[in-house]
């Protein structure tokens, strides 16, 4: 996926000798969390719309440098790694730069997210299967091997979870009847998070406890 085309440039970096209440104002005017600085043309971080109504308008930005956030990504960098960055560094605004640390412009989150929207992980008719595994037990050859060995196809996998030495996988499955993979996933130690409509073991379940709360109630 290009990402190039969505770099943007109606707002300009401050100078690092602007007064913080011109940053102040510009926040008031925005919606961004972060405004880009810039040092003799060259980036020099940005500066966050919390840092900015702490610290007094009329002093300069260059007062406060030791406050910047050097984040970036780089003009040719991935949609992934530039979502991850944004992760990263909380915020919905994402300095670009080029060859000698130019400064390009910048990312907005909602034009990234729109990227992911559009892959088949999203947009393609299907299923979600969450799962659970140990860290040190879990492949995911072996995840794959499940989906497929049941005619399935992965539209996408990714580990949406690390807690305690557990790891959680989200996976989107091209298939709707999903009970066979749901069941071979148990059989590999797999806990299944999700649920699902066709799973005959969790009804299965169910049928039994419905039935002991009779039998004890009798």
């Amino acid at each position: 996926m290009k990402t190039a085309q969505y770099i943007i440039n109606d707002i300009g970096p401050f100078d690092i000798g602007s007064k913080i209440g011109e940053v102040q104002t510009s926040f008031n005017q925005l919606t961004y969390s972060h405004i880009p600085v810039t040092k003799d043309g060259r980036y020099a971080g940005c500066i966050s719309e919390t840092d900015a109504h702490c610290f007094e308008g009329n002093k300069e930005i260059s007062e406060y440098s030791y406050a910047l956030e050097p984040f970036y990504v780089r003009d040719s960098a991935n949609w992934l790694d530039i979502l991850e960055a944004f992760a990263l560094h909380n915020s919905n605004i994402m300095p670009v730069l080029g060859p000698d640390n130019r400064y390009m412009g910048y990312y907005e989150l909602a034009d990234i997210m729109s990227l992911f929207n559009n892959t088949p992980f999203l947009n393609e008719a299907g299923g979600i299967i969450v799962i659970e595994k140990g860290m040190r037990e879990y492949s995911f050859s072996e995840i794959c091997q499940i989906v497929e060995s049941n005619d399935a196809k992965i539209l996408g996998v990714f580990i949406s979870k690390i807690e305690n030495g557990i790891m959680q996988a989200t996976l989107k499955i091209g298939h709707t009847g999903m009970n066979a993979i749901v069941q071979t996933f148990r059989r590999y130690n797999y806990e299944v998070v999700s649920n699902h409509d066709e799973d005959k073991f969790l009804d299965d379940l169910r049928n039994r406890s419905n039935y002991l709360d009779k039998y004890l109630n009798i």
